[in-house]
């Protein structure tokens, strides 16, 4: 006869059930509050930014896709979708290498090791300068170029102090001494062994760069002047603020307009007025003139 297993699962008071519910109602407040500024979005997109209720209303008034239409007319749009993508998957990979070259050197006890590490901190709280970065960048020729914002931004030093760490702690150093041992080189000990054990940072720190040079756009917006070369957060801001720039000259003329009008009111009743006035006296101004004849005359015949 089976012996028959022991149950040894661990039994929940009512504590810990009144715990798990605070925790998991808590929990979906949160992702509602999360989720509806994203639903929202989307439904606004197919109502032409008009729902039904008004305020927050997740309800379309109606159904449209002018607003796609109006977005994806624009050939530039889809040429800034292309570059983004360009400028992301190169500027990551760019960016790995970099990280990972620097963060392996610095992971290993070398001479004045302590200093290039006090010369990477430094840079994460003083920088060059706005000016004398894209002085540098035009001096090298790159203006114009996918390379004058993906260069300078290859190389996060957060990033790099992160893999750092990983591979000072979760890679043993004695693993690095048996493979000096057994003849294996710096590179092939990097290529073979560090980073197939470091498929977690990796994923991390490239998830990293990749948000980071989707959402880039100050950079390409400063070194790149050829509008086909420019990603889609920047064709995306133009169509903004051109839409922006029209609807604001229109309120402009607009005003002006019914400014003028309003100039114009005052000066047309002083006009009026005026007018008036001079219709009033004309008959006065007549009797006037016909009583100065007739005395004129009568003072005449008098002599």
């Amino acid at each position: 006869t089976g012996k028959k297993k022991k149950n040894t699962a661990i039994k929940l008071m009512k504590s810990d059930y009144v715990f798990l519910t605070f925790v998991t109602l808590a929990l979906f407040a949160f992702f509602i509050i999360v989720l509806y500024p994203l639903l929202y979005v989307l439904s606004s997109s197919f109502s032409g930014g008009v729902m039904a209720g008004g305020g927050l209303s997740l309800i379309p008034a109606r159904v449209t896709m002018e607003g796609y239409n109006a977005v994806f007319e624009q050939k530039t749009v889809w040429s800034g979708y292309a570059n983004s993508l360009l400028y992301m998957v190169t500027g990551t990979a760019v960016a790995l290498v970099v990280t990972i070259l620097c963060a392996y050197g610095l992971s290993q006890n070398f001479p004045f090791g302590k200093v290039c590490m006090t010369l990477c901190l430094i840079t994460m709280y003083f920088g060059g300068g706005l000016i004398p970065t894209y002085i540098c960048i035009k001096n090298l020729g790159l203006l114009n170029t996918m390379w004058s914002f993906l260069l300078p931004s290859s190389l996060s030093i957060y990033n790099m102090l992160v893999m750092r760490t990983y591979f000072r702690t979760q890679i043993p150093q004695e693993m690095h001494e048996s493979a000096q041992i057994d003849g294996c080189g710096e590179w092939r000990y990097l290529v073979q062994i560090v980073l197939p054990l470091s498929g977690a940072v990796l994923a991390v720190i490239a998830l990293y760069y990749m948000v980071a040079r989707w959402n880039a756009y100050f950079d390409s917006m400063i070194y790149l002047q050829k509008k086909e070369m420019l990603p889609l957060q920047n064709i995306l801001r133009e169509l903004l603020i051109v839409g922006n720039m029209e609807n604001m000259t229109t309120d402009m003329e607009s005003e002006a307009i019914a400014q003028q009008r309003a100039e114009q009111q005052p000066q047309n009743h002083e006009h009026e007025d005026r007018e008036q006035h001079r219709r009033a006296a004309a008959p006065r101004a007549a009797a006037a003139a016909v009583y100065a004849v007739a005395l004129n005359d009568h003072g005449f015949r008098a002599r």
